[in-house]
C-alpha cells in the first residue's frame, strides 16, 4: 500500500500535464525514427516503451509551466532530456554488463553491445537537434553541460566504486554527476525558456539537483533493502563491487577484520556464498542503512525547501509531493 501510494503524486502530475506529455510522446516518437537504419527505433522503442516513469522530462514541462510559459519549445526540451536519459541508460547496460531493466532484458542483450552504443550516440545527436531547434543559446548550455557532467560522473564512478578509499564525499560527486545533472537540467532549463528570473531558475535548479541526489541515495538503499521495488535483486550492488553510499558508511566504521572483508569482496572481487548474508550484517551492525535513509530524507527536505521561491500553484504542491514520493519508498 505505501508503494501505490507514493506513485499518486507523480501521477497527479502526470495527468495535470496530460495534453504536453502526449505531445512530447510524439515527438520521440517522430524524433527516434529512422529511414536508413530500422535497429534504432526497434532498439529505442524496448526501452522508452518499458514503462519508465518520464519523471524526467515531466519536470521541465512543470518547471516551465510553474514559470507561466505558454509557448512551444518546452516539449522540445522534455523530449530531449528523454532522449539524454534513454541513451544513457543504453550505455550504463552495456558498461555494467546488465541484463534486465524494469524488468526487462535489456537492449544489449536482446541485440549486442555495439547497437546499444551506437544507438545511444543516435538519441543524443537527436537530443541536440532538438536543443538547438528552440532557438535559445543558455539552454544548450545547460543541457550540453549536464550531458558532459553525466559522462563524466559516469568515468569517475569506475575508478571510485571498488576504492576503499572511496568517501562520501566523492559518493556524492558521482551522484551529482550521474543522476542529479539530469534532474536540474530538466528543471532548470523549463525555467529558463519561461524567461523566469534569476531567482526562480536557481531554486528549479536546487529543487532538480537535490531531488536527483534523494532518488539515487534511495535507489542504492533499496539494493540492500528491497530489490524487487526496483526491479533488481537484493545485493545487485555488492555482487558489482559497486561501492554505493551504504558500504562507503560501513566500511568508514571497520574494523581491520571487517575492512579485510570488504578489500576481498569489493576490491579483489573475491566473493564467496555467504559474503552477502556477511555485509548485510556489516552494514546493519554500524546503522549504515539507517544512516542512508537519514540522508535520503535530508535531500528531500532540501528540495522541497527551494521550492518556496517559486510561484504559490498546484504544480509547486505537486512537485513538493514528488520529493516526499521519491522518499516514500524508504519510510
Amino acid at each position: 500500500m505505501l508503494i501505490e501510494a507514493a506513485h499518486k503524486p507523480r501521477e497527479r502530475l502526470g495527468a495535470h500535464l496530460a495534453d504536453e506529455m502526449a505531445a512530447v510522446n510524439d515527438l520521440i516518437g517522430q524524433r527516434m525514427a529512422s529511414k536508413n537504419a530500422p535497429r534504432i527505433p526497434e532498439v529505442t522503442a524496448h526501452l522508452v516503451d518499458a514503462g519508465g516513469k518520464r519523471l524526467r522530462p515531466m519536470l521541465t514541462l512543470a518547471a516551465a509551466k510553474l514559470c507561466g510559459y505558454d509557448g512551444p519549445y518546452h516539449i522540445h526540451l522534455a523530449a530531449t532530456v528523454e532522449f539524454i536519459h534513454t541513451a544513457t541508460l543504453l550505455h550504463d547496460d552495456v558498461v555494467d554488463e546488465s541484463g534486465q531493466r524494469r524488468g526487462r532484458p535489456t537492449a544489449n542483450l536482446l541485440w549486442d553491445n555495439k547497437s546499444s552504443v551506437l544507438v545511444g550516440d543516435y538519441l543524443f545527436s537527436r537530443s541536440f537537434q532538438l536543443m538547438v531547434e528552440t532557438g535559445n543559446l543558455r539552454v544548450l548550455d545547460i543541457l550540453a553541460n549536464a550531458s558532459a557532467t553525466i559522462a563524466e560522473g559516469e568515468v569517475l564512478q569506475l575508478t571510485a566504486a571498488q576504492d576503499l578509499a572511496t568517501d562520501e564525499a566523492v559518493y556524492l560527486q558521482v551522484v551529482r554527476g550521474k543522476t542529479a545533472a539530469l534532474f536540474s537540467a530538466a528543471t532548470e532549463v523549463g525555467g529558463v525558456i519561461a524567461g523566469a528570473d534569476e531567482a526562480q531558475v536557481q531554486a528549479l535548479f536546487e529543487y532538480g539537483d537535490a531531488l536527483g541526489v534523494s532518488f539515487q541515495i534511495v535507489d542504492d538503499l533499496l539494493d540492500f533493502t528491497g530489490g524487487d521495488a526496483i526491479g533488481k535483486n537484493i545485493g545487485d550492488d555488492f555482487r558489482e563491487r559497486k561501492l554505493t553510499l551504504p558500504l562507503i558508511k560501513a566500511v568508514a566504521k571497520a574494523d581491520d577484520e571487517e575492512r579485510a572483508f570488504w578489500s576481498r569482496t569489493i576490491e579483489k572481487g573475491r566473493q564467496h556464498d555467504g559474503d552477502l548474508d556477511f555485509a548485510l550484517g556489516l552494514l546493519k551492525k554500524h546503522g549504515a542503512l539507517d544512516d542512508t535513509r537519514s540522508d535520503a530524507m535530508v535531500w528531500a527536505d532540501k528540495a522541497k525547501a527551494a521550492l518556496t521561491v517559486l510561484p504559490d500553484d498546484p504544480i509547486r504542491d505537486m512537485l513538493h509531493d514528488i520529493a516526499d514520493f521519491v522518499v516514500a519508498r524508504i519510510s
